[in-house]
């Protein structure tokens, strides 16, 4: 890797924090001091946050961040680019580090089971899961992020916003009964929110891809996929060897 290149690094955690604007202050300070740029997102449920920046940097700015007990299993997805993604730094402190609107969610006190990506490769292989159970997928995006890339045959809402999640689900859970369902977004704070709500409308065989798409990407590559990956950056679209690319 050459030495101009800039680590990219995405990673969130839902945890109990009560402590956001000292928290907000702190992390603001320790990333402007390593010159990194990205978005820290802040809330009662957790953590989500996109930084970028030279690699010694960013690797420095999370052993920091790993030393607040809270943070010490955050798992990052990285990638690379050659130039900065990013415009500026922005930490701040909101009411969901993603919004559903659907208190009764809180995924803090709890994870929905989840497939990792492997596992999910060998029951797509097969078209069944471990018990026989056919596998269907549910893309928890935006429809224009479908648009650039999703698993082949997913279920796609044609979700505007990620809080049009839950009357789909209302609208559609009789489809999703008798089958296994893997949720599945980007990076896997969608998917595990939208994966509990699964669980609370009465869903009984739900998991979701842990890691998400760029976790896949990342360990398997692009079997039973299509496209790239959209992420919120100048990158705009990943391919399966997490490198910006025009959408394939």
């Amino acid at each position: 890797m050459a030495s101009t290149a800039v680590l990219n690094i995405a990673a969130y955690r839902f945890v109990s924090l009560d402590d956001l604007p000292a928290l907000r202050d702190h992390l603001y300070g320790a990333a402007q001091a390593a010159a990194l740029k990205g978005t820290v997102l802040l809330a009662p449920e957790g953590i989500n946050l996109f930084l970028a920046g030279a690699e010694p940097a960013v690797r420095g700015f999370m052993a920091g961040l790993v030393r607040d007990a809270r943070f010490v299993d955050l798992e990052v997805k990285e990638s690379w680019s050659d130039e900065m993604p990013f415009r500026r730094l922005k930490v701040k402190v909101k009411r969901e580090i993603i919004r559903m609107d659907h208190p009764a969610i809180q995924p803090s006190s709890g994870r929905a089971p989840a497939v990792d990506a492997p596992t999910l490769a060998r029951w797509l292989d097969a078209g069944v899961d471990d018990d026989g159970r056919p596998v269907r997928l549910l893309d928890t995006r935006n429809a224009f992020e479908v648009d650039h890339g999703a698993f082949d045959n997913a279920v796609d809402w044609r979700l505007n916003r990620f809080t049009e999640f839950p009357q789909q689900l209302r609208d559609h859970a009789d489809a999703l009964r008798d089958v296994t369902v893997v949720s599945y977004c980007t990076g896997g704070i969608r998917c595990e929110k939208a994966a509990l709500l699964m669980r609370e409308q009465g869903l009984d065989h739900v998991y979701q891809l842990d890691g998400g798409i760029l976790k896949y990407f990342e360990t398997v590559g692009r079997r039973h996929y299509h496209g790239g990956c959209f992420v919120f950056d100048q990158r705009e679209v990943l391919d399966d060897d997490l490198r910006p690319t025009a959408s394939r």
